[in-house]
């Protein structure tokens, strides 16, 4: 994720990779599958609400830092 920098395409994309590895990730976050490919592409632009879901479901936690 510190690679992405600013890059909101590219959280998503990876994201939308890790999502995939996990089946379970639907059904946790209560978006379907194909819903989840199409909010997490590369080229996509899921909104907050859906990134914080799939973070949540993956146990990871999102944080800030000044620069």
């Amino acid at each position: 994720m510190e690679e992405a920098g600013d890059d909101a395409a590219y959280i998503a994309a990876a994201l939308g990779d890790i999502a995939r590895a996990r089946a379970q990730l639907a059904k946790d976050t209560g978006i379907s599958r194909e819903g989840l490919y199409k909010a997490l592409p590369a080229e996509g632009n899921p909104s907050l609400s859906t990134v914080l879901k799939v973070v949540k479901a993956l146990g990871l936690k999102l944080t800030t830092k000044v620069a």
